[in-house]
């Protein structure tokens, strides 16, 4: 952040997942379609028919667990140093008076270091979400993740039994999802148009081993007395029938008629147990919502905010802005530093989350979290 600060920048601007770089970087072609072409070309990559359904998920899903650590951030490391380039080039293109670009060996902007390694390597993710489509062997009701395309029409989903980034208490909800979906007189929802009710299940999980799953229904033309029955039934098989064996801490439903629908949009139903689960990081405590935004790996995010809280070199007289800030983990873990922090999040449940984290962190009063938009909320940044 110091080392190629333009002069107008006048405080330290910590953004989680920046809303757009279509202008810095100079791009004509939409973020949304860039992203979807390169996911394009890595699923036509991972049908390679002489490999297992298992390699070609891996493939997708953790493309570089073939190589030993080091090498896997070796390779980030080059990435990194790749989009440096990129930007150095743009900005040299801006010039002018508005900034300074201060040249570094291998063609960047500003310091490259070595990617820092992540305490926690394997089965390290707190959230994941299982698909419901057509397994290998043709069943509809296989709860996994996707190999290939709905544009190729040659989507497979794949158990992640053997992914190594999934820990299995997210796989045995995972399977016991699967279990009651091959039980249930419903069908899945494959396609929105094509009818079907069954679609993805949500897992969260904590450093304590407490469990929330979501599981999401599409209500197609069924009246609230028969979703109900459905309810019932989710909430039987996982509280007291085979799914119990899970321990789940909380267990929700949401109604959905959309690929992805906020809170807001359709509320999520708590069907047993507790509205929340909690996590701690760095020594504070953080209060997670079905719909709140927390990294999925809580041993890296504590090296993460560590890193950001030296590297910044924020302190009292710094205004922090923490953009896209969830529930307020980056903010909260570095109010010490700064005179200010100034959190917004589009999410509501999260902010809420953010707000009661403030609290019971002790925050003081100079800490803020506002629901909104970012362009909305904080227009000149």
């Amino acid at each position: 952040l110091q080392a190629c600060q333009p002069a107008c920048l006048k405080r330290v601007f910590l953004a989680s997942a920046p809303e757009d770089s279509n202008q810095v970087f100079g791009r004509s072609e939409p973020r949304k379609k860039r992203w979807k072409k390169n996911k394009l070309k890595h699923q036509s990559a991972s049908l390679d028919l002489d490999s297992s359904w298992e390699e070609r998920l891996s493939s997708v899903a953790t493309p570089l667990c073939g190589l030993p650590y080091e090498e896997q951030l070796k390779v980030k490391h080059e990435k990194l140093k790749s989009v440096l380039q990129t930007l150095t080039a743009h900005l040299k293109k801006l010039g002018g008076d508005h900034l300074t670009i201060a040249q570094m060996p291998g063609e960047i902007c500003c310091p490259l270091k070595p990617v820092i390694p992540s305490p926690m390597v394997n089965y390290y993710r707190n959230k994941s979400t299982f698909s419901v489509n057509r397994g290998p062997d043709g069943d509809p009701k296989t709860v996994g993740l996707y190999v290939g395309t709905g544009k190729g029409r040659n989507i497979v989903c794949v158990p992640a039994n053997h992914l190594l980034n999934m820990p299995q208490a997210h796989l045995q909800v995972a399977q016991y999802y699967e279990e009651f979906l091959r039980q249930s007189s419903l069908d899945p929802c494959l396609q929105f148009h094509t009818g079907g009710h069954w679609r993805e299940v949500t897992i969260r999980t904590n450093g304590k081993g407490d469990k929330m799953a979501i599981v999401t229904f599409h209500p197609q033309r069924l009246n609230p007395e028969e979703i109900s029955r459905q309810k019932e039934l989710v909430r039987d098989f996982f509280i007291h029938g085979p799914g119990a064996v899970c321990g789940l801490a909380s267990l929700y439903f949401q109604e959905s008629t959309m690929t992805r629908c906020s809170h807001e949009q359709s509320p999520y139903q708590l069907l047993s147990g507790e509205p929340h689960i909690f996590e701690e990081l760095l020594g504070l405590k953080f209060r997670i919502s079905p719909d709140a935004f927390f990294q999925v790996n809580t041993a890296g995010a504590e090296v993460l905010y560590q890193t950001i809280g030296e590297m910044s070199r924020a302190n009292q007289d710094t205004v922090l802005l923490d953009i896209c800030c969830g529930t307020g983990a980056v903010g909260l873990s570095l109010a010490d530093q700064v005179s200010r922090v100034i959190g917004v999040e589009v999410v509501d449940q999260a902010v809420e989350d953010a707000r009661w984290n403030a609290t019971l962190n002790g925050a003081s009063p100079t800490v803020n979290f506002t629901a909104g938009r970012q362009r909305l909320c904080c227009p000149s940044c």
